[in-house]
């Protein structure tokens, strides 16, 4: 009788969850950027070397924001907006889409994730223009040699039904690459030694 219940109970969360989610897509994507990009973050940080005790929780936190307020509107708007230009999907519109993509959103993607980044630790807007100019232009060669490539196989080849998860994993990547690029040169700096003059 109680694993019946159990059953029925999570049917129907399941199905209010599908519900919802499918009148609010703005909230799904919004609580997947919420746990992908600290995820990402915190495997950042793994990949530096440091065990959970040493996490930057903080650093976890501010990308969690980041991600659930700020990137999944973005992105939300911006596939809205190419899906009204370009209804119908082949190998041909996928290129286009994509190199549109690298061209429009790309840039503006990178220079608002390291200044949005900055002004969340606290730092000044003067701090965070120089911190955007060191890393956002690097950070877009990089994006451009791979984002282009992964949404032409996304938008051409991908059924349609596969396409969030196969660019959800290309995601959580870009963001273990975001989270290196944002903390490369902090990193350096607190290995050196003071000298005093």
């Amino acid at each position: 009788m109680v694993p019946q219940a159990v059953r029925l109970l999570q049917a129907s969360l399941a199905s209010q969850w599908r519900r919802r989610t499918k009148l609010h897509p703005m909230a799904k994507g919004a609580l997947t950027y919420a746990v992908m990009w600290p995820t990402g973050s915190i495997i950042q940080q793994t990949l530096e070397g440091r065990k959970p005790s040493d996490y930057d929780w903080a650093r976890a936190l501010r990308f969690s924001l980041f991600g659930a307020l700020y990137v999944a509107p973005s992105l939300y708007g911006w596939v809205r907006l190419t899906s009204a230009m370009w209804p119908h999907t082949n190998l041909r519109t996928g290129i286009v889409k994509a190199i549109t993509e690298q061209l429009s959103y790309g840039p503006f993607a990178c220079v608002s994730f390291f200044m949005g980044m900055s002004l969340l630790e606290f730092k000044t807007f003067s701090q965070a223009v120089d911190e955007t100019k060191e890393k956002a232009l690097p950070t877009y060669k990089v994006g451009v040699c791979i984002w282009p490539f992964l949404q032409t196989i996304n938008f051409s080849l991908v059924p349609e039904h596969n396409r969030v998860v196969f660019v959800s994993i290309c995601s959580l990547m870009w963001t273990i690459f975001l989270a290196y690029m944002k903390t490369r040169h902090e990193e350096e700096e607190q290995q050196q030694p003071v000298v005093n003059p």
